[in-house]
């Protein structure tokens, strides 16, 4: 199965695709990936051997190479709170329209894309309906459903709208199964150095917004933008732009490298050089890996049922 790998990030999109066909005794090969951030096309290149093309805006849909399948987390800072929500008015929110246009020019058999929740409900609802129109019009069925990494096993709460789409009238449903959360103890290194402490100010302020509740296993600290401190055994959504002390384990030090990425499911080979701010920038722009690896396996159900089930017609018609 060939794919491409649009906004691809550090390459969650592709390590999901990767693990869900090779289990299915499927060939994965990518045959285009782009990101328009050179941290993210270093990462990419080190951990699949690949240099991501920049701008997409640059580069030509006929110079694609043909795909079955569209991957692509299209940025979703004009739909997100933290990005003011500004939609299509911001110059990132028209990227979409790339995607359009490759769809158009190269009409994959299918595509998954990714967003933030908040794109459900953005602008009453007309930009969504507005990127469906456009999809349906290029001769998709589309179907569209928000889920949370948190009910697939992260214990990350990272709510995301996944939107799929696909040329045969294929016999798709959601196969909603939630997964066990992982524990806090199996992502939190059990030692940190110093660097990832927060001040003594800090924590000593957290105690006291918390008034100092205990808990016996691990939580991860929250405050939100009012100052208001939870504490849960998962954390909150990983974000780019968040404040260094934004979440805190224990309430005391900041998440390592290591745990931002096992709390986006990507695996523990995975190599990531970069400072801590650069880091925490790509991650929390991430993709989380078991969200795409159920939508895949959704719909590659689908594609199985339907050809067996054509297989079926076309036997039956010949006896």
């Amino acid at each position: 199965m060939r794919y491409i790998d649009l906004f691809c990030g550090i390459g969650g999109f592709r390590i999901a695709i990767n693990q869900v066909l090779i289990a299915k005794n499927i060939n994965p090969k990518c045959v285009f990936s782009s990101d328009i951030d050179a941290d993210a096309q270093n990462i990419y290149q080190m951990n699949f051997g690949e240099q991501p093309a920049g701008d997409i805006t640059q580069i030509g849909a006929e110079d694609i190479p043909e795909h079955d399948i569209l991957l692509a987390g299209f940025p979703c800072q004009p739909f997100s709170i933290c990005g003011q929500l500004k939609g299509f008015e911001d110059t990132r929110g028209t990227l979409f329209f790339d995607i359009a246009r490759i769809l158009a020019c190269k009409q994959p058999d299918y595509f998954i894309l990714e967003n933030v929740k908040q794109l459900v409900g953005h602008n009453q609802g007309k930009t969504l309906k507005s990127i469906i129109e456009v999809l349906e019009k290029l001769g998709y069925t589309v179907e569209y459903k928000v889920l949370n990494a948190l009910h697939l096993g992260l214990p990350q709460k990272r709510e995301r709208i996944f939107i799929v789409g696909y040329r045969q009238l294929l016999p798709f449903r959601w196969d909603i199964q939630k997964i066990p959360m992982k524990p806090l103890t199996e992502i939190l290194e059990p030692q940190v150095s110093e660097f990832y402490y927060a001040s003594e100010k800090i924590r000593n302020s957290r105690l006291v917004k918390y008034q100092g509740k205990t808990h016996i296993e691990p939580t991860i600290w929250h405050e939100n933008k009012a100052g208001h401190i939870s504490a849960y055994p998962y954390s909150c959504a990983l974000r780019a732009g968040a404040s260094y002390n934004y979440l805190l384990v224990n309430g005391e030090r900041r998440l390592t490298e290591r745990e931002m990425l096992r709390l986006q499911g990507f695996p523990d080979e995975f190599k990531l050089v970069a400072s801590y701010s650069t880091a925490r920038r790509l991650i929390g722009n991430s993709v989380p890996v078991p969200c795409v690896v159920f939508m895949l396996n959704c719909l590659l159900n689908a594609i199985k049922n339907f050809t067996t089930d054509r297989n079926r017609v076309s036997l039956n018609s010949n006896g």
